[in-house]
């Protein structure tokens, strides 16, 4: 698929995202809008598509460059246990600094991410397996043990709740002053774009990666740095999107191949569709009520990685 016509196809889904909900909003009243309607369509319905893209972009990109990085398609946020350490972040910061503003809270969940990160690939050099699937394995493993944790922790302060609440990825509470944060990720992702053919080079190994003269320690924390407060910003923000960074570099890489660079572009707008979808059906499926963009996520998106276990050895 081309690039243009991806663009042609985000911007209908656009279109359809702000004036699809409750509030009636016709695209054919666009300069007749009254002034209830323009503050539901400034305050809350361009805040959140902002977010999804925001967020759908930043995800898809942080599971591209950990794939890179580990030399494995089934390495992501999700399956690296990413997810699930900035969740004890955000947990540690609300107990520990209850007066804790969200940039804050941001803060401690990327040292507790970053540290996750680091570990987890620490892990992945002392494991030797011929089979891929046994590294994504071990992360979802080594992120169930981290979860478990929190989830002790947060039924021990009678929290559970909160933590539920607030990690279930949801874009309906998105409105305007509660989602800037995100433009935090819009830098990252330039840098991203940037540091692309150095993380496709130390993909290839440490070894190859020292031969033609990269600082491959560096790019290695700059794509550390970068995963870890992507994923920090969007859990806080938005909450979680299971499987976004694993399907969505592996459908790219199926149709244009592991060119890190020249993929990125499809991969980010391929991610802001991918959570646009999942979003307008979670809104139409039992209107006027409305199904949390973190369900959908989880359910289409395992759908699309069980079948991609199965057809591993076609794609591989």
């Amino acid at each position: 698929m081309k690039l243009y016509q991806l663009s042609l196809f985000f911007v209908c889904l656009a279109c359809i995202s702000l004036f699809v909900g409750v509030q009636d909003l016709s695209i054919l009243q666009l300069f007749h809008l009254t002034d209830e309607q323009v503050h539901t369509l400034v305050s809350s319905r361009l805040p959140r598509l902002v977010s999804i893209v925001l967020a759908g972009m930043s995800l898809s990109l942080c599971g591209f460059i950990m794939q890179s990085m580990t030399r494995n398609k089934f390495v992501s946020p999700t399956t690296a246990g990413t997810m699930d350490w900035a969740k004890l972040g955000i947990l540690v910061a609300m107990l520990v600094f209850t007066q804790a503003n969200p940039l804050m809270k941001m803060g401690i969940a990327f040292l507790f991410t970053l540290a996750g990160n680091l570990l987890f690939l620490k892990i992945l050099r002392h494991i030797k397996v011929n089979d891929t699937i046994y590294v994504p394995l071990v992360g979802l493993m080594f992120g169930g043990i981290v979860s478990s944790i929190s989830t002790f922790i947060a039924y021990k302060y009678d929290l559970i709740q909160n933590v539920s609440a607030w990690l279930q990825g949801d874009f309906s509470l998105i409105v305007q002053g509660r989602y800037e944060l995100l433009y935090v990720s819009v830098p990252l992702l330039i840098i991203a774009y940037l540091y692309a053919d150095r993380f496709t080079v130390a993909g290839m190994g440490e070894s190859f990666a020292v031969n033609l003269g990269l600082t491959y320690k560096r790019v290695m924390a700059v794509g550390l740095v970068i995963v870890s407060m992507i994923t920090s910003v969007t859990i806080l923000t938005v909450g979680m999107l299971p499987f976004l960074g694993l399907i969505i570099p592996n459908i790219v890489s199926i149709y244009r191949g592991d060119h890190l660079k020249k993929s990125l572009p499809h991969t980010a707008l391929l991610g802001a569709i991918f959570v646009l979808i999942c979003d307008v059906l979670g809104r139409v499926i039992i209107y006027p009520y409305e199904i949390s963009v973190g369900l959908m996520v989880g359910i289409i998106g395992s759908a699309i990685f069980l079948y991609m276990l199965l057809r591993r050895k076609r794609y591989a």
